[in-house]
């Protein structure tokens, strides 16, 4: 697996990291925890070296899933975890953001706990909490790093402005966004910035949570549980209306004889050198198909071609519902 630069953070991590959320959250049940270590532990033996977990997967089962899993690779390993959300532990659910510098110190406590590690490579803020300053949760950070409990700080979902104001007090190593064929907003402002500021791109839901695999169409029927039920991209009328990209892909694919999940991944790959995709899965199977994806390269006429041909495709219903936005901040 080749390795890439986060921006210009010494933060060296695999072309292609591996993103454990799907392991214990919101795809239906959470998986055999058995079976969730031995797919951990194939990445591993892959060269995946970037692992991506957060507090609020489970909540909580997830970072210590992850924690178990890495704990014998401790040392060959990055692992990135995050604080932001407010958690009901009653009922075990997220019910807003909160970014306060206790609890962001709070959080850190007690994810090092769970991932059995005495420092936490790469913590993000999972989303900007509009009641607290950036500047203060970038400081609370930078007093996580001095503390040796954190290496390198990190944004998900943030804009362009919030980015900047961060980075001016504690360097930003990674902004995590979605970033796929289908989800392109970003390239207009966000992504210009960060290029500029020499901040790398962890490109989250690359593969359209599995729409852009061509394993789902309008008739898919999706678990109790698993949240693109609730998603307006992944209603019966969206995923027909979207279809076409997937039939593009697919094209693609059978050109380069490749699948359309390696498609979608090789072309994320080959706009930027410091973006690094981290699909998720709990297949062995496909785990050792995306990580087959930093092999293929996409020529600049390919891409263009792609371009020209993706261009005239509408991409109907928006990522969230307004009220899923609202609550977690975006």
């Amino acid at each position: 697996m080749q390795k890439r630069k986060l921006g210009n953070s010494n933060l060296e991590v695999s072309a292609i990291g591996l993103g454990c959320m799907s392991m214990s959250h919101g795809y239906g049940p959470a998986g055999d925890k058995k079976e969730m270590i031995k797919v951990i532990h194939a990445a591993v033996e892959q060269g995946v070296t970037l692992f991506d977990t957060a507090e609020i997967y489970g909540p909580f089962i997830n970072e210590e899933l992850v924690g178990e899993a890495l704990a014998p690779f401790r040392n060959e390993v990055v692992i990135a975890t995050k604080f932001g959300f407010r958690i009901d532990l009653n009922q075990m659910k997220q019910t807003g953001v909160d970014s306060r510098p206790e609890n962001i110190k709070r959080v850190a406590d007690e994810s090092l706990k769970r991932l059995k590690t005495d420092v936490i490579d790469l913590f993000y803020q999972h989303r900007v909490d509009p009641n607290v300053p950036i500047e203060d949760v970038a400081g609370t950070v930078q007093d996580l790093i001095r503390a040796g409990k954190v290496r390198h700080f990190g944004l998900s979902e943030a804009g362009a402005n919030t980015i900047r104001k961060a980075h001016a007090v504690q360097p930003v190593s990674a902004l995590q966004s979605e970033y796929s064929l289908w989800t392109r907003q970003h390239e207009k402002e966000i992504i210009p910035a960060i290029e500029e500021l020499g901040i790398g791109l962890v490109a989250f839901s690359p593969l359209g949570r599995g729409f852009l695999t061509g394993k789902l169409d309008e008739n898919t029927p999706l678990a109790e549980g698993d949240f693109r039920n609730n998603l307006p991209r992944f209603t019966q009328e969206a995923r027909k209306a979207n279809q076409p990209l997937v039939d593009l892909i697919r094209k693609f694919a059978a050109s380069k004889q490749a699948t359309p999940a390696q498609i979608a991944l090789a072309w994320v790959l080959a706009q930027k050198p410091w973006i690094v995709p981290i699909p998720g899965t709990t297949k062995l199977h496909r785990l050792t198909e995306n990580n087959a994806a930093a092999s293929i390269i996409l020529t600049a006429d390919e891409l263009q071609e792609f371009e020209t041909a993706s261009a005239q495709i509408q991409i109907v219903g928006p990522r969230y519902t307004d009220q899923m936005e609202n609550a977690a901040g975006l």
